[in-house]
């Protein structure tokens, strides 16, 4: 199979889809790698380490995404990388179709089948594609809350941890998965006071486990929301549903209710968001004020970190990756969770949180690619 890996062109988006390593492994099993000359600059790969290990380097969007049977990317493809997928070709990435509606509608007029990272899901219910990100989303959203907190920055003039004699922030996590789960660590870390709100007190349960107590657990409920929110110097929402949009968990009266300079990051922006008041924004400009609060919303906060984040999503993605160009239909048998990453294929939505989201129904991913 002819394997295309373009240069992301997302907003501050610097992360690719394939490190070397990668690419040895696609080469080895007898595929084409065609990576865009410069893809992995922002994630300090060079061209030449793809080439040293196989890959074609060509010149430009328009010849991977025209040769490519299967596309490898990071993010949702944008208008212009839309325009160029076709019939039977398969796309590789996050898509999060729940929060880009019309995206979704032209996946589905393009024929392409379209799997998802973030809804590849294991028995277990984990997201063993979306886990990488998410650690790397949660331990970012604690250093910027503890960013914005600065005066300068916007915030109320907050040293996260305090000092001696001096209280440290009140830092409220709604959402105890992996990405809360890393925000809440690495916050307590920092010496915050640290509560953590869900409604699986098996995930509280573990979180208490592991803090010995140091970090505050909470059965997540409206009450608990009404009380503790207004409280908090800096609030993160965690909260995700596999391909549905996120719930709305923090509504406009309680972020009205914080303290002027508080701060809120809502890193299930790129899902819809949980908190009312946010709008996706970007690297270049991250933050905005409403209710004199500070809302930090990256659509892509690992991009920030690209050459941690491009390694730690390649050694998730890469054994899925391999399957699939070997043989789609295989792949799909041989791991299950795939078939919960397909979106959509040759015109059908497959997901059914997507399905549901747009109105329509699901047709089975195997049935959709016409599997015998």
């Amino acid at each position: 199979m002819i394997v295309g890996v373009p240069t992301e062109i997302k907003t501050d988006e610097f992360r690719v889809a394939i490190t070397p390593v990668g690419v040895r492994e696609l080469t080895g099993h007898g595929h084409r790698v065609l990576v865009q000359a410069g893809a992995g600059n922002g994630s300090s790969i060079p061209d030449e380490a793809y080439r040293s290990v196989g890959a074609e380097i060509v010149p430009d969007a328009a010849t991977v995404f025209g040769e490519a049977e299967m596309i490898l990317k990071v993010k949702e493809p944008q208008p212009a990388e839309l325009a160029m997928l076709r019939p039977g070709q398969i796309l590789f990435t996050y898509l999060h179709l729940a929060a880009y509606p019309d995206e979704a509608r032209r996946l589905i007029e393009s024929g392409v089948v379209a799997i998802a990272y973030e809804t590849v899901q294991l028995p277990t219910g984990d997201l063993p594609l979306l886990a990488p990100m998410s650690e790397i989303a949660g331990r970012m959203a604690a250093q910027a809350g503890a960013h914005h907190l600065e005066k300068p920055a916007g915030g109320r003039g907050l040293l996260i941890g305090g000092v001696p004699g001096v209280p440290p922030a009140r830092v409220v996590v709604v959402g105890a998965g992996n990405a809360g789960r890393n925000a809440a660590a690495v916050a307590a870390g920092m010496g915050a006071e640290v509560l953590v709100l869900d409604l699986d007190v098996g995930r509280l349960r573990h979180i208490d486990e592991v803090f010995g107590g140091r970090i505050v657990t909470v059965r997540s409920s409206m009450h608990a929301i009404d009380e503790l929110v207004p409280t908090a110097d800096l609030v993160v929402g965690a909260v995700l549903v596999a391909g549905a949009r996120a719930p709305v968990v923090v509504r406009e009266h309680h972020v009205e209710a914080m303290r002027p300079g508080s701060v809120v990051v809502d890193i299930s922006i790129d899902q819809g968001g949980c908190i009312e008041t946010s709008r996706e924004t970007n690297h270049e400009e991250p933050t905005y004020l409403l209710h004199d609060v500070v809302h930090y919303a990256v659509g892509n906060i690992p991009g920030a970190v690209p050459h941690t984040s491009t390694y730690a999503l390649t050694n998730a993605t890469l054994p899925y990756a391999v399957a699939i160009a070997d043989g789609l239909e295989t792949a799909l048998r041989r791991y299950p969770e795939l078939l919960g990453g397909v979106n959509v294929a040759h015109g059908k939505v497959t997901h059914p949180a997507v399905a549901e989201f747009l109105g329509t129904e699901a047709v089975p991913p195997l049935e959709a690619i016409g599997a015998g």
